[in-house]
């Protein structure tokens, strides 16, 4: 049996969906007697760039051609849609990309059609061409015999060498919109009497990414799958597609700050057999419309969304801020590089979901500039309606809620136990991006008490050294700054030697030798000392 991408691949100019301004230009061209020498077709699979060039080939082959509507039924036309002419030659430039396999075509392009006006060779992934065999090709594309036509079909149109994209007229194919798919969808279904709800072509079509050829190959399984009744249900259990609803409610947790119910969904979605890593890309996907919502004030129409969710998509950005977002997303760029991997996604999942519901959980500088920007902003401002969100426009706050944003808020709470497994791992990275020196002095001591916004740091005794230069000004004010970059609290600083050093309280130091300070200096720029010459 014929896969359905093959048997139902456009015939005629009139059935090409979603590439208008390529198919009027060739249309117009072939009408108008301009056909060129060399055409060179870039997009993403599955746009439709070999099928248009088979039409291209009919149109010029045509028995009533050259025409734009070719007849389809003639003895070229029939040939070429079954892909036994002798005058249209398809190469996969994949496996047939050498020199000499170009040699070859040189030395058979100087024979005249069969039985057609135009030989037309058609390479497919034409960008994987060896250098030497795109030099050899030149000439004979610049200059080709008056009956030659070339069609070069890539996927990656930045490896095309310049000088070969220079002697060809270039098309970019663009992806499709999705009310574009579904109606391509719904019309192979119709023709296959398959029984499928347009929420199921959705899915398909969204799962498919751009790609009709991908589209119709899964509803080709799902019909397999299902005996031509396809339902929604089938769909996700086929795909391990996500439901939107489910997308939807994991943000809406977010907004409420709900961690248990959060994690309490992953762990229902993955009892259901759900595919987390499946569930990571379509929630960024989802993340994505909502910033570009957020940014733009509307809903854009190349969005592969239908209306109910269009109107869901506007409610939810105004009540997930840009902040959350954009703090989701780099949390969840953390799964997909373990995904990459080979890793499993469901801890980092998880770990994300944590982190932006508890923000105060989290000590690393990213997630307290989180805080440091909600703390800004002051309490979150009350969802605005939709069509507040489509107009671009922001409601004007009552005095009350103006005065209570003006307030500054409260500082973040603290606590020692924080600090210390903060202090290797956070705060001290932030003194070394600022002092490498002086990060090294502190590195010998610890967080010991902090009481009343103080924060002592304890030297141990060996460190008597290190504490007095710790106590000087600038790097007392770079440990201080370090510490407000981190916790979003001011605190004083007030530096001790430990219970080593005696009695537990804060040693008065006489000035240090020669030789320690050497030492010290050798430990801590890692230096030698130089013998003074003879």
């Amino acid at each position: 049996m014929t896969a359905l991408y093959r048997k139902y691949r456009p015939q005629a100019f009139d059935e090409v969906v979603g590439q208008e301004a390529v198919v009027r230009t060739l249309k117009n061209a072939v009408a108008a007697g301009q056909v060129r020498q060399a055409y060179l077709f870039a997009g993403p699979r599955g746009t439709g760039k070999t099928s248009l060039a088979r039409l291209l080939a009919k149109a010029l082959n045509c028995e009533k051609g050259p025409t734009p509507e070719p007849d389809g039924t003639c003895h070229a036309c029939r040939a070429i849609a079954s892909g036994t002419s002798l005058d249209v030659v398809e190469m996969d430039a994949a496996s047939q990309r050498g020199i000499d396999d170009i040699r070859e075509i040189r030395e058979r392009v100087v024979l005249q059609p069969v039985e057609g006006r135009y030989k037309v060779y058609i390479l497919d992934e034409a960008h994987q061409l060896t250098d030497a065999a795109f030099n050899a090709l030149l000439k004979l594309i610049e200059e080709p015999p008056p009956h030659l036509v070339f069609v070069f079909c890539t996927t990656d149109l930045n490896k095309m060498l310049p000088t070969v994209r220079s002697r060809c007229q270039t098309f970019a194919f663009s992806r499709p919109r999705l009310p574009e798919l579904v109606r391509k969808l719904r019309r192979l279904a119709d023709g296959e009497k398959i029984e499928v709800p347009d929420a199921a072509l959705s899915l398909v079509a969204r799962s498919a990414r751009g790609s009709y050829r991908d589209a119709e190959s899964t509803l080709d399984q799902l019909a397999a799958a299902t005996g031509s009744k396809i339902t929604v249900q089938d769909v996700l259990q086929t795909l391990g597609a996500v439901e939107e609803e489910a997308l939807f409610r994991i943000c809406d947790l977010v907004v409420d700050r709900d961690t248990a119910g959060a994690l309490t969904f992953i762990e229902e979605l993955s009892e259901r057999g759900q595919d987390l890593g499946r569930l990571v890309t379509d929630l960024l996907e989802h993340l994505r419309h909502l910033l570009l919502v957020q940014h733009v004030g509307e809903v854009p129409e190349s969005l592969p969304v239908s209306d109910e969710t269009r109107e869901r998509l506007r409610e939810q950005a105004n009540q997930l801020g840009e902040a959350t977002v954009l703090r989701l997303c780099d949390l969840l760029a953390v799964a997909v590089d373990d995904m990459r991997q080979g890793g499993d996604p469901r801890l980092p999942l998880e770990l994300a979901l944590v982190k932006v519901t508890r923000p105060a959980a989290d000590l690393s500088r990213e997630s307290v500039a989180y805080r440091l920007e909600q703390l800004e902003g002051g309490a979150p401002p009350p969802p605005r309606p939709a069509a507040q969100v489509a107009a671009g426009t922001a409601p004007t706050p009552p005095p009350e809620e103006a005065r209570a944003a003006e307030t500054p808020a409260d500082p973040p709470d603290l606590a020692l136990e924080q600090l210390q497994e903060a202090w290797q791992r956070t705060i001290l990275p932030a003194v070394e991006e600022k002092s490498i020196p002086t990060a090294s002095v502190l590195r010998e001591a610890h967080p010991a008490v902090l009481a009343d916004d103080t924060l002592t740091v304890e030297f141990p005794a060996a460190a008597a050294f290190h504490r007095q230069l710790a106590e000087e000004p600038k790097n007392a004010t770079l440990l201080a700054d370090a510490l407000y970059e981190v916790t979003g609290r001011r605190l004083a600083l007030a530096f001790a030697v430990g219970e080593n050093g005696g009695d537990g309280e804060t040693v008065e130091e006489g000035p240090a030798g020669e030789d320690e300070i050497i030492e010290l200096m050798k430990g801590t720029f890692d230096a030698r000392e130089l013998e003074e010459p003879q």
